[in-house]
């Protein structure tokens, strides 16, 4: 009995042995809102089964299978597929993100609609997108957008702005949760204040909205939709620093009253003050910079889900660029070259819908922008105060959804230039009221056919009557593919010396030609956007083709007269044309690649048809980002931008290249989530160490002291910073820290 016993008792753990099961657990949860997401379907590598996670977003699959880790392959309609490492016998967190079908935009709506629904063509980008290159600020972030170029607009003081499609900054309008804030006079600095931390998505819109937003969204749009408190970590930290010294801090935090009033409290610090000189030309390679933005935001809870919030942001910078032996005693005087600005800017925002039984909604913004700054011995002081209201009634009736409302925006402006002075030369500051009235209508006549018509009048005082119509056509013969068809007009006025960095900077004179008129524009889109789910992955290709047309447009000639910039309204018209195709693909294998391209003719013809290209417009550029998740949660991320040759402004006989060669900025991050709440990353940002070359002319004579000296300098070349194309950073390191508590 003994014996057999023995062996039965060999024969059952042997049958458990055989039988040993590996675990493989964890939860799911939505990144925008960190809520459990349920019924996701989980296919495992080493399994030919799919498992479901329960309601709270939880799974926990055995396998008898000995496996310490494995491939598992996460979707749900709604969500983008991905593939991550899972890790048995621990708690593994997934975070899935929406389609970018899926997603919700107001961008050219008047309220939040599926971007798949929407008739106008609006592209959407999340935060985890820019942290495949963490930056600083929102103006960096923008260059991994295909179409959408960050433009340094001087090699001094590193000002710049966003070009959409090869125009100027002034043509794109920067909203902030759909109102017009950052613009005119704050266009220049204003966007180094936004920092990464308390944006829960970015929505573009390409071409005129003014049909919905009025006067300066001629080129396109750029909405920053912020977090929601409801949404948000209770902490959030990220620091992040480079081989360079820059140091860039962001701290979110939640708290609530009770439980109908809830507060977003964002704070970024950056500080930069180590000046490099690495290109031996005796100026600062990048702007001195000190700087502290404060976002505060307020959400309320009401009855029947009306909606209502209030925000502030507060934004200090103090930066300066020069010689490397400037410093603040020498600001305004001629004896050390540099340029330094001290930047004060305020502003309040608020949405409320009314308590009542029709969906009617009032939205305000008022700002203050305070600009104390020295170009050389150059003063620019300006002051801006701008306050916009806006109402407006929606209304579903059947296929319909109608709005109407109107707005006014009061601008006040004032500095010590030309600009803001009589006849005689005494100060008189510009103080202009613009109302509009504006009316959409969203058609759902078919059953895959979309129509949306738009209108707006604008008043005035000396324009009188602008009218902005938009139009447009979304056809969706599928799930998997859509067309969609857009026209629209915009307008703006122009104040050169809040848009135009050149106009204060270096030797050259201002010269206005005429009384300049309003800028006009006529845009029309054409885009198609394919999906195709492959395996357990997914490709979007997303093609949009745009032409515009501007009359009247405003340029500065640097042409004519070296020793000038000559403003005036151009004799024949501007175009811009071309097409932008973006590929976005994620596979079964842990890989996500996403690579755009974008060509685009840009150029004047006067009334002699005599065709110029634009300054600073690419003929074509690309962008690129690459992910991997390795084992142990660790992600490779590669990306960059690849630009053409553009047509850069020269001086008479210049002996430098009208064109800008070819160049690729590249970039690669390491990155892993230690546990639920801390993540390290670094990488290396500019890996080919490309440097733009011969970017000053004559930096040894920035006053233009001996610029007739006709021995030394035989083509009468003067001091100029405009020569610029890419920042003068070279290959550098950088590491950051990330903590979130939820």
């Amino acid at each position: 009995m003994s014996l057999r016993f023995t062996l039965l008792l060999i024969l059952n753990i042997t049958a458990l042995n055989g039988y040993a099961q590996t675990r493989f657990k964890g939860r799911i949860t939505d990144t925008t809102n960190h809520n459990a997401v349920a019924d996701i379907s989980i296919r495992l590598n080493v399994i030919d089964s799919i498992f479901i996670t329960d309601a709270q977003g939880r799974f926990n699959i055995l396998t008898s299978l000995d496996y310490d880790s494995c491939v598992a392959i996460i979707s749900k309609e709604g969500y983008n597929t991905i593939t991550q490492m899972l890790y048995k016998d621990r708690e593994n967190e997934v975070m899935l993100s929406r389609s970018l079908l899926e997603e919700v935009v107001i961008t050219g709506n008047s309220s939040p609609v599926k971007r798949s629904s929407s008739a106008i063509p609006t592209e959407l980008y999340t935060p985890s997108f820019f942290l495949k290159n963490p930056t600083p600020s929102l103006f960096d972030a923008m260059s991994m957008v295909t179409g959408v170029r960050p433009q340094l607009n001087c090699n001094v003081c590193n000002t710049g702005d966003i070009h959409i499609n090869g125009m100027e900054g002034p043509y794109t309008l920067i909203l902030i949760d759909g109102m017009p804030v950052v613009s005119a006079l704050s266009t220049v600095y204003g966007l180094s204040g936004i920092p990464n931390s308390l944006v829960e998505r970015i929505e573009i819109v390409k071409g005129p909205t003014a049909a919905m937003y009025g006067s300066e969204a001629m080129g396109g749009m750029i909405n920053v939709i912020t977090r929601n408190p409801q949404k948000t970590p209770f902490i959030h930290l990220d620091i992040m620093t480079t081989t360079w010294a820059e140091v860039n801090t962001d701290v979110t935090s939640k708290f609530k009253i009770n439980n109908k009033i809830q507060s977003l409290l964002g704070i970024n610090y950056f500080n930069y003050q180590q000046p490099k000189d690495n290109n031996k030309d005796g100026f600062t390679d990048m702007t001195l910079q000190n700087r502290i933005s404060i976002f505060n935001k307020w959400s309320f809870l009401r009855n029947e889900d009306r909606i209502a919030s209030i925000a502030a942001r507060y934004v200090y910078e103090d930066r300066w660029g020069g010689q490397m032996n400037w410093d603040k005693q020498w600001r305004g005087s001629d004896s050390i070259y540099g340029e330094s600005i001290y930047t004060n800017r305020w502003e309040v925002l608020g949405l409320y819908q009314l308590p009542v039984n029709e969906k009617i909604i009032s939205q305000f913004s008022v700002i203050g922008h305070n600009q104390d700054s020295y170009y050389g011995k150059t003063s620019f002081q300006g002051n801006q105060k701008v306050a916009f209201g806006q109402i407006y009634w929606e209304k579903n009736l059947r296929q319909h959804k109608a709005t109407i409302g109107t707005s006014l925006r009061y601008t006040y402006y004032n500095d010590n230039t030309p600009a803001t002075a009589n006849e005689a030369g005494r100060d008189k500051p510009n103080s202009t009221a613009l109302t509009g009235l504006f009316i959409q209508d969203e058609w759902h006549f078919a059953s895959k056919h979309d129509l949306y018509l738009g209108y707006r009048l604008d008043y005035d005082p000396i324009l009188k009557g602008i009218h902005s119509p938009r139009l447009a056509y979304k056809w969706s013969p599928d799930n998997s593919n859509t067309f969609r068809a857009s026209f629209g007009k915009g307008f703006r006025v122009v104040n050169i010396f809040t848009e135009d960095h050149a106009a204060l900077t270096g030797a050259r004179k201002v010269e206005i030609a005429e009384a300049l008129a309003p800028e006009k524009s006529y845009n029309s889109n054409l885009n198609y956007s394919h999906t195709t789910f492959i395996g357990g992955g997914f490709v979007n290709i997303d093609v949009l083709a745009f032409y515009s047309l501007f009359t009247n447009k405003i340029i500065g000639d640097f042409d004519t007269d070296p020793d000038k910039i000559i403003y005036k309204n151009i004799d024949g018209r501007a175009i811009s044309r071309g097409l932008t195709i973006n590929t976005d693909a994620t596979f079964s294998i842990p890989l996500n690649v996403r690579i755009g391209v974008n060509y685009m003719d840009v150029y004047q013809k006067n009334k002699d048809n005599i065709k110029t290209e634009q300054l600073f417009a690419p003929k074509w550029s690309g962008n690129f980002s690459f992910s991997y998740t390795l084992p142990k949660q660790i992600v490779i991320d590669l990306s960059g931008q690849i630009n053409g040759p553009m047509r850069l402004p020269i001086q008479r006989n210049d002996y430098r290249p009208e064109y800008s060669p070819v160049f690729c900025l590249a970039n690669i991050q390491f990155s892993k989530k230690i546990d639920t709440k801390w993540e390290v990353y670094a990488g290396i940002k500019n890996i080919l160490n490309f440097v733009p070359k011969d970017t000053y002319m004559r930096p040894f004579d920035p006053f233009d002291k001996h610029v007739n000296d006709a021995v030394n300098n035989p083509n009468g070349y003067t001091f100029d910073t405009e020569y610029n194309y890419a920042p003068l950073q070279g290959i550098r390191g950088f590491a950051g820290l990330r903590y979130t508590l939820k």
